[in-house]
């Protein structure tokens, strides 16, 4: 039953479940613009707080658990009420046989003119694991939001920038500090990968680079010196919080 509710209806309280019918933005804290993601027509959420000082409330999405603070208002009348149940869950098999669509759907988002927005799922303008995941859930296959998240969730494949042959294509690529991951790009195939990247390190948007020591690209060069290892994705994620 579609229910489409005002600020002061106490429908919104915590723990009323919406699925969006417009895109909304999810800030990383209660005050201030920082962007922490994006959620499409179609997603859903569950209120988890009440107003901070008569405005964010913070919310919790349906498919991968991902926490973020919403403008309420922005929620009132882009929102249908529905029930949070546990995502569909579809076996390694089934995931490994969608994986030449998701690849070809990376190509195609590379395609429209983009640039890198932290914080960006919706495109055309994504940040590095914006995109990733939402080229799984394109198809059905729900990850964790963030980089790290994304590597603690994968099936670990064994990877540096000389030695990529147990990579296949549609795994994931991880980069960053020893400390953590924070970035991620997809593999194509023979050590090159896609991703979005910004442009403090020589583009601002998606492309594809390669490990191999001969590209000699400066995103390339960079990345290729913060490789972390690589993963796979054999299931879908249950809809749990992931700190």
């Amino acid at each position: 039953m579609e229910t489409l509710v005002s600020l002061q209806n106490p429908s919104l309280q915590p723990l009323s479940c919406w699925q969006l019918t417009k895109p909304l933005d999810l800030y990383s804290n209660a005050r201030g613009m920082g962007l922490a993601t994006q959620a499409w027509p179609g997603r859903c959420l569950k209120i988890l707080a009440t107003p901070v000082e008569g405005r964010r409330r913070l919310v919790q999405l349906k498919e991968d658990g991902y926490r973020g603070w919403i403008e309420p208002q922005q929620l009132v009348g882009a929102e249908v009420s529905c029930e949070v149940g546990r995502p569909r869950q579809l076996n390694a098999p089934a995931i490994d046989a969608l994986l030449p669509k998701l690849l070809a759907n990376a190509i195609a988002a590379m395609a429209i003119p983009n640039t890198y927005l932290w914080g960006g799922s919706l495109g055309p303008n994504f940040d590095c694991s914006g995109l990733v995941q939402r080229l799984f859930a394109d198809l059905g296959v729900w990850i964790p939001r963030d980089a790290y998240q994304q590597e603690r969730f994968c099936n670990a494949v064994a990877v540096n920038s000389g030695c990529f042959s147990l990579l296949a294509p549609g795994d994931l690529i991880f980069f960053g500090n020893p400390q953590r991951c924070s970035h991620v790009g997809l593999h194509l195939g023979n050590g090159r990968y896609l991703h979005s990247s910004g442009i403090s390190h020589g583009r601002n948007g998606i492309g594809i680079d390669a490990l191999w020591a001969s590209d000699k690209h400066p995103v390339a060069s960079h990345y290729r010196a913060e490789i972390r290892g690589a993963g796979r994705v054999q299931r879908c994620h249950d809809g749990s919080y992931l700190p």
